[in-house]
């Protein structure tokens, strides 16, 4: 006899595979003496639901979430089912080139979407859901325009993508590309600096249909040995044939593409294997990166060879970065790296700039060397030499930019697990870095936590900065031994010091989401408690004043009288472990 608390659990656990459901199902009616006929019966008739309440438990809607506007003035809620539906399980995987596609839509498969947006005023908590959207749409990638008036998302249809807008004044959303947006790898569109037209990657009206796989291979598969070394870690979902290569060219296939808010479309440059198209703050320039042959059965499409080049806003040259080869000899180590310019991108505080880092030891960990990593910097009109900025000791690990006297360079060492930040001056290369932190990557509890950024007119993000760039405001987990307790402080940049400004107190669980008005000590916050769902509050900081501007259900009322308790104990070899009990009601 099965159980009906055993059914359940099988049930919910394959929630997400229907397939191994019914098969799961099937034997368990054989294995109660059921009759083939019965049998026939239960798999014909549909899918086996539990009761009602289990039903309502697992397809109750998470809380929804927000992104605030560059003008902190407006939000947008999205709202999301909590699982994806059938249709969406279905639909059709291409697993090439370490990559894994929807077929179909030209875009990534297994991905969660949008149901719904809405805007919403923070002053006066004001709604306004977006008109205009298909029944049952699937929203992606929502992005504020840098003046704040609007927002882009990605629209998924049965048979392709599109690129969207919505008005906040209206809040009418309207199509502005035909269902061709590739998004097969990165970001599918970039807003343009004056929030008036957007860089995007559209696949070709004539492409054809996708290719084939032949019943007999038209040529054998040659590997080449060239006699020297080459390990190489195991990856899944690589190129295994011709076949497999010519359908990721297929589907990496596109053009750079500038799109107005009238939907009007003007190609930029050649047809290619786009990767990546990013404006430059300024608006005059945009970095694009083409991936080419030779491709390897041996590591993913992230280590294939690829072009980064600048091009005007008209699709004309400007400047090649670096036309990288086959990164195929990558040494096997945590901090390893391939040669050669990586993390190619535009300074967010300038505005035509390029940054880049280069490994000094050949991206080899074992090797010795003083400097690993060294920091790269080349503005616009891209002619002479760059500028280095920084040499560090470890790994580079990402810079934040504040403006020509402040940015964060941070650089780590997987081994040792030290985590560094420097503070450098991006005018002032020639300058003497700074150390601000000095941590060990796994101490939470001395975690200082991330500067706060805001956006800039252009719409990139900078460090937020007080007192005339003399301090920055740390946002973090607050790790420690009763728990996670977020907090907000202030960095003195002269003294390397904090001032706590707010830290989260039980029986709440409070997080600070965004900056709203530093002069006033606004924040936004995200609260909840035990018996309390998460829902968002404008903080004051200097009063405590608290006021919520979101008052969303708690999506599983059944559960609240079921309780939770923290159980701690030592195992006999004297290590101290925990444990959460949950006990019905």
């Amino acid at each position: 006899m099965v159980k009906t608390k055993e059914v359940l659990q099988v049930w919910i656990s394959e929630r997400r595979r229907p397939c191994a459901l019914v098969s799961v199902c099937a034997v368990l009616l054989v294995s109660t003496g059921a009759s083939t006929a019965q049998t026939k019966t239960a798999l014909t008739s549909g899918y086996r639901m539990p009761p009602k309440a289990i039903v309502d438990l697992v397809d109750a809607p998470p809380t929804p979430s927000v992104r605030v506007d560059p003008n902190k003035r407006w939000m947008v809620l999205l709202e999301r089912p909590n699982l994806p539906p059938l249709a969406e399980l279905s639909q059709p995987e291409l697993r090439v080139a370490g990559l894994r596609l929807n077929p179909r839509t030209n875009g990534p498969s297994r991905r969660s979407h949008n149901t719904n947006i809405i805007f919403k005023s923070i002053a006066d908590l004001s709604e306004r859901p977006i008109t205009g959207l298909p029944e049952n749409p699937r929203i992606g990638n929502v992005i504020w325009a840098p003046d704040g008036r609007r927002i882009a998302f990605t629209l998924t249809r049965e048979a392709g993508i599109e690129l969207w807008a919505a008005e906040l004044e209206t809040a009418a959303a309207k199509s502005l590309t035909p269902p061709r947006l590739n998004a097969a790898s990165g970001s599918a569109f970039r807003w343009m600096p004056d929030s008036r037209a957007l860089i995007c990657r559209l696949t070709s009206t004539d492409r054809g249909t996708p290719p084939v796989a032949p019943n007999v291979p038209a040529a054998p598969i040659v590997e080449e040995n060239i006699g020297k070394k080459r390990p190489a870690r195991t990856y899944q979902d690589l190129l295994k044939n011709q076949h497999d290569a010519a359908a990721y060219e297929y589907y990496m296939t596109c053009r750079a593409v500038h799109v107005t808010l009238e939907g009007k479309t003007t190609a930029l440059g050649a047809e290619g294997l786009v990767n990546r198209a990013g404006p430059s703050p300024d608006g005059k320039y945009v970095l694009i990166e083409t991936i080419h042959r030779p491709y390897s059965y041996l590591v993913p499409s992230y280590r294939f060879p690829r072009r980064i080049e600048v091009w005007d806003i008209k699709g004309k040259l400007v400047h090649r970065v670096v036309d990288l080869p086959l990164a195929d000899d990558v040494p096997i180590g945590f901090a390893a790296v391939p040669r050669g310019p990586r993390s190619v991108g535009w300074r967010s505080d300038a505005p035509a700039t390029l940054y880049w880092v280069e490994a000094l030891d050949d991206g080899d960990p074992r090797k010795e060397a003083e400097f690993r990593d060294r920091v790269f910097m080349l503005p616009a009109p891209f002619k002479g030499g760059p500028t280095a900025l920084i040499s560090l000791a470890f790994r580079y690990g990402g810079i934040s930019w504040g403006n020509g006297q402040l940015a964060l360079a941070s650089e780590s060492w997987w081994e040792t697990r030290k985590r560094r930040t420097w503070i450098v001056k991006p005018d002032a290369p020639d300058s003497e870095p700074s150390l601000l932190f000095d941590l060990s990557s796994e101490d939470r509890y001395n975690d200082p936590g991330r500067p706060l950024t805001r956006r800039t007119p252009a719409g990139t993000s900078v460090l937020l900065t007080a007192d005339n760039g003399k301090a920055l405001y740390l946002s973090g987990r607050g790790a420690s031994p009763e728990g996670d307790r977020p907090f907000l402080d202030r960095l003195d940049l002269a003294t390397c010091k904090t001032e706590r400004l707010w830290r989260s107190e039980a029986p709440f669980y409070e997080s600070v989401v965004s900056m709203i008005d530093a002069e006033k000590g606004l924040v936004l916050t995200s609260r909840e408690a035990k018996t309390t769902p998460p829902n968002y509050h404008v903080r004051n900081l200097r009063s405590g004043d608290l006021r919520q501007i979101t008052y969303f259900p708690d999506p599983t009322p059944q559960l609240a009288g079921v309780h939770k308790e923290l159980i701690r104990y030592k195992r006999d070899d004297g290590v101290q472990l925990s444990a959460t009990l949950y006990l019905p009601a």
